[in-house]
């Protein structure tokens, strides 16, 4: 037996209702009310009870009938939902996938993660330059706070965010957080103390940078069902091409111009895009204002699909910046070439440009927990592989394409995990909830790291085993989110 189904035209009057046909696969009595503002889990009329589907995959695109609005969105491993959602939006085939207004949005989205993912990318160069300049007194591990609470605000306000998105969309939030973005860019420049540095660099422009991201990335689900994946590996690789440029642009500009004209100059760069970013992006479903509920952040958390990839994200942003923080340090102290350490993290966001659209397409494709699975395991495993036993320039600029291909696509994923198991509606939140168990472990991932070097004398072994160790963890945190669904066997998730 099926999942049920309702027909795609919003006229509720049309559905079946006077009794249970095992050939349309429909429920006798009437439908729930779904005018309220309730939760999409709760109904207070009961006459649509939980039926288990008999759908051969819970991937979202293949679904028997496109148009089954109850497990559009709200896959929960097979399983119906209790109340339909026959608003309108929501269905299936309402999704544009397509269009001018859906890929301008896209195009915002790309310039908003230039700006702010793609600077964090770059935090190596932070993190080298102030360690050979302004805090050349500071120990690597204490430099590292300044980028790691900068990623930690940037991914746990989300949780914050995405409930603001959820109640006003996208506008305020994007033009207030390029305002406060670019303010802390700009006292940035005039910073020259170690907590003058932390208040602008870590927190101010953070702050601003997490409601630009959000918006974005909130913003590019709504329009996009069947191809989501697709479209979000396009956006976020906006991060790895800003990841590529910045860099090399502190590289060449700070001994010409200087440190505080080189950020004034990324900065007036970064406020053109966060611009075209606020006249592009916009929500395709008009915000629906609830009031708070701490109910809304609990329930997810009694999903154990979801909780799997809450720590399946927290243990990979546990290792993921560890080379993009260290490995220009690293490579200085093995004596690689002096010409092409700047250029490292450059080499490793330039191949996450392929990494991060790849496995959009081929999550559509494939099934996106699947290609989860295979790119954090070989993130784990390539470290383990390549950069500990390599000591060539050879062997560490692979080392990093390699490493930049695979971990590129989870910033693209992970959204496109929790929408496949979530309901659209409350996409901000849960969202929102899985970059803060992520950002908590980039906050303590890097400072670890530097105290395990200095523990060792300045030896990156047991970094780099660390790194390694708890990326693999993270793939076994995902392979049990993909178990609880369809359990062991081969199909399309």
């Amino acid at each position: 037996m099926q999942a049920p189904t309702v027909s795609p035209s919003h006229d509720i009057s049309q559905a079946k209702t006077p009794g249970y046909d095992s050939e349309t696969s429909t429920m006798k009595g009437d439908l729930p009310n779904t005018s309220d503002e309730s939760s999409p889990y709760e109904s207070t009329r009961h006459s649509l009870e939980r039926i288990p589907s008999q759908t051969k995959s819970t991937n979202a695109n293949i679904f028997p009938d496109p148009e089954n609005v109850i497990e559009a969105d709200m896959e929960k491993g097979g399983v119906a939902p209790q109340a339909p959602v026959t608003a309108g939006g929501f269905n299936p085939a309402d999704f544009p996938d397509g269009g001018l207004e859906a890929w301008l949005v896209v195009a915002g989205g790309f310039c908003a993660l230039f700006s702010t993912f793609g600077l964090v990318n770059g935090v190596g160069t932070f993190v080298s330059y102030y360690a050979s300049g302004p805090l050349s007194n500071y120990n690597v591990s204490t430099i590292t706070w300044i980028t790691s609470i900068q990623i930690f605000i940037m991914s746990a306000l989300n949780a914050v965010m995405g409930r603001l998105f959820d109640n006003y969309g996208p506008r305020y939030l994007l033009i207030i957080g390029t305002l406060v973005f670019i303010f802390g860019m700009m006292m940035l420049s005039l910073s020259t103390q170690y907590y003058q540095i932390l208040l602008s660099q870590g927190i101010v422009s953070a702050v601003g940078m997490s409601a630009v991201f959000n918006s974005a990335m909130n913003s590019v689900m709504g329009w996009f069902f069947k191809r989501r994946a697709a479209a979000l590996g396009i956006m976020v690789s906006g991060s790895s091409l800003g990841g590529v440029i910045l860099p090399i642009m502190m590289t060449h500009l700070i001994p010409q111009i200087g440190f505080p004209w080189t950020i004034r100059v990324i900065g007036f760069m970064l406020l053109a895009l966060c611009s075209f970013a606020c006249c592009t992006i916009k929500c395709r479903l008009p915000p629906r204002k609830k009031p708070f509920k701490f109910v809304e952040y609990v329930r997810p958390l009694h999903e154990p699909a979801f909780v799997c990839i809450i720590f399946g994200g927290f243990f990979f942003f546990f290792g993921m910046f560890l080379p993009y923080s260290y490995i220009q340090l690293q490579a200085k102290q093995q004596g690689i070439d002096p010409a092409i350490v700047p250029y490292l993290i450059p080499i490793i966001n330039a191949v996450s440009i392929p990494g991060r659209i790849a496995p959009g397409f081929l999550g559509d494709r494939f099934g996106r927990f699947n290609i989860m699975i295979f790119i954090s395991g070989l993130s784990g495993i390539i470290t383990l592989a390549l950069w500990i036993p390599g000591e060539s320039t050879a062997t560490t600029v692979t080392y990093g394409a390699i490493f930049g291909f695979a971990s590129g696509g989870f910033i693209s994923l992970l959204p496109s995990l929790i929408a496949q198991i979530s309901d659209i509606r409350e996409i901000g939140i849960r969202t929102g909830m899985a970059f803060f168990a992520a950002a908590v472990g980039a906050l303590i991932g890097s400072p670890i790291g530097g105290a395990i070097v200095s523990a060792n004398g300045g030896k990156y072994l047991g970094l780099q085993l660390f790194c390694g160790i708890v990326m693999t963890i993270s793939m076994l945190w995902f392979i049990a989110a993909r178990t609880l669904q369809v359990g062991l066997k081969i199909t399309k998730i």
